[in-house]
């Protein structure tokens, strides 16, 4: 029995090891991570927020103390500037200040944004990369970074800017990206964050950050009616509109939860307050050319300076505009020494703009197409960017939404980066967060292509081109989808491309760019046959991602065989109790109900209608995969083929949208398994099955032909990781230079100015003073001269010269200031310890709680310091103020130290010692009450009831014998027989007790 009931005890044993390895892994993974930030990387600014115990949801402050920093970057030679300190350099140095390079992401030489980054930015010289096709921004023949690098150094000093705040290290963080970038700016993305050493743990759409942090702040808002809200975002460089539904839904883990679901998205890639700026300053430049007309001078274009002088007035101007009717714009020194000053009124600037506020409906009409709903359906529309504050787009906006009014109860510049920190914090395993359920939308459809040979009649052969939607267009996103290849037997090869794309105009499909993602080769299908000659072939199938991020990857490609074998229960009774039990404490397991939960086994269900009574299983299995084909299939489903042929003509498409699922639950098995559960079985075919389903997966080789843009090999992201951190590391090196140099510089003159003050002039010789200055003006001379040339070794070793040089000045100053503070709490120690070895030693010995060597050691201590100190002081009288002094203050400290500790001891001992117990009196009863019990505690006395002895009193003090409880509540009754003899009896008590003290 015993041996029985540990067999069953094992698996739960198993299963415990297994939770607790687990949860020491999650306790591992805290201890590296504590902290998450969030960076809403915008065109022309950036907002970092971080999360940390005790910090929630915070905007971290630059080092000027701001909210948002400039993403721009300056690269020279010896130096990188970030932020506002580089937005600066943009009018001193404008060729090697960097702004809006994001929009070159992800993007060949031939795009047309890059023609239109050179028009914008003419100063930037930008060259091509021979192997990507790519452009990288050319500073110098030594200096040359692509977007991806720039993008990277501005990341890893956001990253330090959180870092400072938080006050610990961060690699976790969640970006947003603009909800329009394809697959290509994407990957940019995820290397430039990769160069900066950072973690991504989700790209995240800044329109779904600012939904989501809309929903967070406004949850007890949300309930079962579905409440759609649409989202108008104009920045700098873009326009996104944004159809968003709020509802509670019920979730597995959690129940009722709100949800934000993204119905449509439409957007301007190029409608922005930048495009708007770039009027102002195209209207300025004419209007200073005209001021200057006759003087034979140069256009205020040609001069990159200028230019930067007048686009950072123009941000100005606009914002100003949208508050004031008319504006006075004036820049001293534009050009040529010659000051600049004009009036801008509010109508000039809108007729400069009239055709881009044209564009602002655009993206309302875009995302209702794409969602499929009205304005009707409409709830409400909130404004988001900072270009929507222009009077004249909200004006256009609300006319062409047909709203009273426009909603501007959101931050309009920090929501995305509230909402991505929120997410961060969900995804971080350091923090735990109200649950708030988000399904993103994909808005560019892919698909796949492959193309095989058919035999429409004997001996005729065609090809036939196929296209499977893998993704369809605002599908909800992280999903996972199997295809499956079901006519291949040897090496073949597929494509991935996106869909269709013609909800974009011709501009945007040329700034998209290729429409080709991916040519997937199979290597190893042949192989895999002829290994399982026995075996029945359930296809190829080809498993694809498209995780949180927006970034689609395919996992794996297997081919899948099946046979039947002959059951053996013995053999699977153990393992499937020992994997049941595993997978229950787990919360996992294959249950019929979490079957009926799945994607697939929905899709089976909407092929029910099908002809299920059919012999031909080679038919059913057409069938399926015909109703399983996406409704977008561009080729029409082929007729039903003769029963004779068992081979099914067309691939499926699946789609796994719960990620948790084990990878043992493969839609091929629930595929097979899904028709035989549906029909009843009968009690005969019950009885007779002795042969079992057994699956075999053979993986297959993949190589990918990345058609878009290639990523970065493996070497030259090396490389430019390893770039970066040099030139942090120098950044750092000249940091601790300039330090060194301020830290001189400040000595020198601190020290200079001390060399006249009293308490300096008394400690010191007018010869030594005259040494240290002039040691200290031959120091400050050599670092106006040659301190530009000096090394941060250098530096550090003449500061420490110097203070060695005034070391002994600096301590005499010290020891002085020191010696009132310490010598008064010296004597208070002293005059304390001597009063509490008196009162030890008043103790009456029977209550005496120290020994006698104790309060000798405490009287040799208490004497020893008082000897010392007079001695001390007396030898430093007779010493003058130019010498070391022999009293010093840690000597002191050292004294207090000692005496302190003895006292201590001391009082520890008094603290727990316990009474001693009392001699008892003649009868028995009764012992003497202390010396130091008051008057009050003598007279109070516990009176016994009537006919209770005297001597059978019970007595308070411990030790002594005790009678029954005393009844301390019972009150006197006056007049009551015994009362009396009772009171005198009390008396003659009270009398013995006080003739007993008096002894």
């Amino acid at each position: 029995m015993m041996t029985a009931a540990l067999r069953r005890q094992r698996p739960r044993r198993l299963a415990c090891w297994a939770l607790m390895t687990v949860l020491l892994a999650d306790l591992l993974a805290l201890s590296d991570t504590l902290a998450v930030m969030s960076v809403d990387l915008g065109s022309e600014s950036m907002k970092v927020a971080i999360v940390k115990p005790g910090v929630p949801m915070e905007i971290v402050l630059n080092k000027e103390s701001r909210r948002k920093t400039p993403v721009t970057v300056t690269l020279k030679e010896n130096e990188r500037l970030f932020g506002d300190s580089a937005a600066s350099m943009a009018i001193k140095n404008p060729k090697a200040t960097l702004r809006y390079f994001q929009h070159l992401l992800g993007k060949k030489a031939d795009n047309p944004h890059v023609a239109l980054h050179r028009t914008r930015f003419p100063e930037h010289e930008l060259g091509v990369d021979p192997q990507r096709q790519t452009v990288h921004f050319q500073i110098s023949p030594q200096l040359q970074f692509s977007p991806e690098e720039v993008l990277g150094m501005l990341l890893n000093y956001s990253r330090s800017l959180a870092e400072d705040f938080a006050e610990q290290p961060i690699k976790d963080a969640v970006i947003t990206v603009p909800a329009f970038f394809n697959q290509a700016e994407r990957r940019a993305v995820l290397q430039a964050a990769r160069m900066a050493g950072l973690k991504v743990l989700q790209l995240i759409n800044d329109n779904t950050a600012t939904a989501l942090s809309y929903g967070v702040f406004r949850r007890k808002d949300i309930n079962t009616t579905a409440q759609n809200v649409m989202f108008y975002d104009m920045g700098s460089g873009s326009t996104v509109c944004t159809i968003v539904t709020y509802q509670t839904v019920k979730t597995k883990e959690a129940g009722m939860q709100p949800q934000l679901q993204i119905r449509g998205v439409g957007f301007d890639r190029t409608l922005g307050g930048l495009e708007m700026e770039l009027r102002l300053r195209e209207h300025l430049a004419g209007l200073f050319n005209e001021q200057r007309k006759g003087q034979k001078s140069k256009d205020v274009r040609e001069n990159p300076r200028a230019m930067a002088k007048l686009l950072r007035e123009a941000n100005r101007l606009k914002t100003v505009l949208s508050a004031n009717a008319d504006h006075m714009a004036q820049i001293e020194g534009l050009m040529d020494d010659v000051d600049f000053k004009a009036k801008v009124t509010r109508a000039e600037f809108e007729e400069l703009c009239t055709d881009l506020f044209e564009r602002v409906p655009g993206p309302v009409q875009h995302a209702l197409q794409s969602a499929e709903m009205s304005l009707d359906e409409i709830e409400q529309v909130i404004l988001v960017g900072g270009a929507t504050r222009v009077p004249k787009v909200q004006e256009v906006l609300l006319k062409a939404v047909g709203k009273e009014e426009l909603g501007k109860n959101i931050n309009a510049d920090e929501a995305a980066a509230m909402g991505a920190v929120y997410q961060a914090a969900a995804l971080s395993k350091a923090f735990k967060v109200k649950p708030f359920v988000v399904r993103d939308a994909v808005v560019y459809p892919i698909l796949v292509e492959f193309t095989r040979e058919m035999e429409e009649e004997p001996g005729v052969r065609s090809l036939k081109h196929n296209k499977r939607v893998l993704f369809s267009r605002m599908g909800p996103y992280p999903q996972r989808k199997v295809i499956t290849f079901n006519r291949y037997s040897n090496d073949f090869h597929f494509h991935i491309n996106y869909g269709d794309l013609g909800f974009l105009g011709p501009q945007d499909l040329r700034v998209f760019g290729s429409q080709n993602l991916t040519t997937v080769k199979l290597k190893g299908v042949g192989e895999s046959f002829k290994k399982y000659p026995d075996y029945e072939s359930k296809g190829i199938k080809a498993h694809f991602n498209l995780d949180e991020s927006g970034v689609l990857s395919l996992d794996r490609v297997e081919s899948v065989f099946e046979t039947l074998v002959e059951d053996s229960p013995e053999e699977e009774s153990t393992l499937t109790k020992l994997g049941n039990t595993i997978s229950s404490l787990f919360g996992g397991g294959s249950t019929p109900d979490a079957k009926e939960n799945g994607t697939d086994i929905v899709q089976e269900e909407e092929e029910a209608p099908a002809e299920r009574n059919k012999d031909d299983a080679g038919e059913q299995a057409e069938l399926k995969e015909e109703a399983e084909a996406p409704s977008g299939d561009t080729s029409q489903p082929p007729p039903p083929e003769p029963k004779g042929d068992t081979a099914p003509d067309g691939e499926k498409a699946t789609g796994k949208e719960n990620e948790e699922k084990p990878e043992t639950q493969k839609p091929s098995e629930k595929e097979e398994a899904g028709p035989e559960r549906v029909p009843p079985v009968p009690e005969e075919e019950k009885k007779q099955k002795p042969a079992r389903k057994q699956k075999t997966v053979e993986e297959i080789g993949v190589e990918l032909v990345v058609l878009d843009l290639p990523d970065l090999p493996e070497d030259e992201l090396v490389r430019s990781v390893q770039k970066l951190q040099d030139l942090t590391l120098r950044d750092l090196e000249k940091q601790e230079r300039e330090k060194a140099a301020n830290s001189l510089e400040a000595f020198i003159f601190e020290t200079q100015d001390k060399l006249y003050q009293p308490e300096y002039q008394e400690v010191s010789t007018e010869e030594h003073r005259e040494e240290i200055s002039g040691k200290l003006s031959a120091a400050s001379t050599w670092l106006e001269d040659e301190g530009f040339g000096a090394t941060t070794v250098m530096l550090k070793e003449k500061l420490t010269e110097l203070k060695k040089l005034c070391q002994g000045l600096f301590f005499r100053v010290e020891e002085r200031r020191k010696w009132p503070e310490r010598l008064s709490a010296l004597d208070n120690l002293l005059n304390h310890s001597s009063m509490f070895l008196k009162g030890a030693r008043l103790i009456p010995e029977m209550d005496q709680i120290f020994t006698e060597v104790e309060m000798t050691t405490l009287e040799k201590v208490i004497n020893e310091t008082w000897v010392w100190k007079n001695t001390t002081m007396a030898e430093q009288a007779k010493l003058p103020a130019t010498e070391k002094p022999v009293l010093l203050s840690k000597d002191i400290e050292s004294k207090m130290m000692a005496l302190d500790r003895e006292v201590q001891y001391l009082l520890n001992k008094a603290k727990f010692a316990k009474p001693r117990p009392r001699p008892k009196d003649k009868n028995g009863t009764r012992v003497e009450p202390p010396l130091n019990a008051s008057a009050g505690d003598q007279g109070e006395k516990v009176i016994p009831p009537p006919g209770q002895a005297e001597d059978a009193k019970p007595v308070a003090e411990p030790g002594t014998e005790t009678g029954p409880e005393p009844i301390e509540d019972e009150p006197l009754e006056l007049g009551r027989p015994g009362a009396e003899s009772e009171q005198k009896e009390q008396s003659a008590e009270q009398k013995r007790t006080l003739k007993n003290d008096e002894l």
